[in-house]
């Protein structure tokens, strides 16, 4: 079956269009109730917070594993963007084709446990390559996630009620940060005082490596949790000439994000420089404070993981409200609006990271935290609202791909090449940062605001398909 623009499918719909159901053995449509596919919501946003706390937790413990292993403030960021990324975003992409294709619950089980065990493996890292390779297993496992959780939450929930679904579900990236910052931080205040923590079988380790090995656990219990959720029938697939769902090729998948390709490169792009602020963020700022300051891990967990905890959430929380308010008042470029917003606000980040007052750079951070925060739900709702069912986990594996390579990656390294090439001191990280995220917040605003006229034409297209 050809596929062609949105546009030119419009006049097409005795061929082509959409249909709620998939497979006889799914629920019916509408037998989900509202509080059912929220508490979907919340066991998926439980296993995005593991997820983060995973990811970040390794910006707590930059100092000893910098002492342990003799690495470099550049090898630290590699660490927590290249190692991670690289297989994060190249395995999304067949693992979004699984999710299209395959039984969506059961691949997010899998991949929950996966990194689970990985994170634990970090543990037992002798070396910058073991521990680079252990932080790849983490990525594997987390590739998962995102397609599969997209997939199923946008089957649960009525478009009109998907940014704030989203936004719930995405609020794990700052659960996550936040209690990776104020666990991990307790972790180690609590253990300073011991050199090294004797364990049953593994013997003697360093209370660092103990610290990996308790953040992984919870994801044991966590895939189980997953396993006993429902698959929500798929809606809104793209039908052919026999009135069945079709099976996409890949070929036929990529023709139907080609055709939309300026909304999904440009909302991808500005993703691309919204995480770059927040994974310059999360990534160095533990080490500000430290460096800086001189806060323990304590200190620095407590403050900032409340802040990125409430704020974050509290941002990402009015983003998803705000889009879907605007959507049903006849914006169509609602989710991408919250995001230029979002953009401008995240300047208050150049201030609050060049304070010489740690209060006073922790009063920035509540409003600075609080915009960065917004776009996060609403731009993957809105990439799952032009696309019909059959390629929705293939475009957020996708946009999942793009934006962290770039922003997973540049986000923790950036300011790490400030540090070590252009100030040759670490005590300047909070400048680095700064410049970081100002760089990342003014593209940001300008690729959303360029995405505004494109976008309206794909929904408008994909409005006149439903059925």
């Amino acid at each position: 079956m050809p596929i062609t623009d949105p546009k030119s499918q419009t006049s097409g719909a005795a061929e082509i269009s959409f249909k709620e159901s998939i497979s006889p053995a799914a629920p019916k449509a509408g037998e989900f109730s509202p509080r059912y596919a929220w508490y979907a919501v919340v066991v998926l946003m439980v296993c995005y917070t593991l997820s983060f706390i995973d990811r970040q937790i390794l910006s707590l413990l930059v100092a000893p594993i910098k002492r342990d292993l003799a690495l470099s403030d550049t090898r630290v960021g590699l660490l927590q963007g290249l190692a991670f990324a690289l297989f994060y975003t190249f395995l999304g992409l067949p693992l979004g084709r699984l999710a299209d294709t395959r039984n969506r619950r059961n691949l997010v089980s899998v991949g929950v446990l996966f990194w689970s065990i990985a994170t634990a493996v970090c543990a037992g890292a002798r070396s910058f390559g073991s521990l680079f390779l252990a932080r790849m297993g983490v990525g594997v496992g987390e590739a998962t996630l995102a397609p599969g959780a997209f997939s199923l939450i946008s089957d649960y929930f009525p478009k009109e009620r998907l940014g704030r679904a989203l936004s719930v579900y995405a609020m794990g990236v700052f659960l996550g940060s936040g209690l990776a910052l104020i666990v991990g931080g307790a972790v180690i205040d609590f253990t300073a005082h011991i050199p090294a923590i004797d364990l049953p079988i593994l013997g003697t380790i360093a209370s660092w490596r103990f610290t990996f090995l308790l953040v992984g656990i919870p994801g044991l219990l966590a895939a189980l949790w997953v396993a006993t959720l429902r698959e929500p029938r798929r809606k809104n697939l793209l039908l052919g000439g026999d009135g069945r769902p079709s099976q996409l090729s890949i070929a036929e998948v990529f023709t139907q994000v080609r055709v939309r390709w300026q909304s999904v490169l440009g909302i991808s792009a500005a993703m691309i420089f919204v995480s770059m602020c927040t994974y310059s963020f999360t990534a160095w700022a533990p080490a500000f404070f430290q460096r800086v300051h001189h806060w323990t891990p304590g200190q620095t967990g407590r403050s900032l993981g409340v802040i990125i905890m409430v704020c974050g959430c509290a941002g990402m929380y009015t983003g998803g409200t705000l889009a879907d308010r605007w959507l049903k008042r006849g914006v169509r470029e609602a989710h991408l609006k919250v995001g230029f917003v979002s953009a401008i606000g995240t300047l208050l980040f150049i201030p609050a990271m060049t304070a010489k007052d740690p209060r006073v750079t922790l009063a920035l951070l509540v409003p600075a935290m609080f915009f960065l925060a917004m776009p996060s739900g609403t731009t993957y709702a809105a990439l799952q609202i032009i696309l019909p069912n059959q390629v929705r986990g293939q475009i957020s594996a996708l946009f999942i791909f793009i934006f962290n390579l770039g922003g997973l990656t540049l986000g923790p390294l950036l300011p790490a090449l400030f540090n070590d090439y252009v100030f040759k001191t670490g005590t300047k990280v909070g400048t680095s940062v700064a410049i970081s995220i100002g760089i990342g917040a003014v593209l940001a605003a300008l690729v959303f605001r360029l995405v505004y006229r494109p976008y309206r034409v794909h929904l408008a297209a994909m409005d006149a398909l439903e059925v």
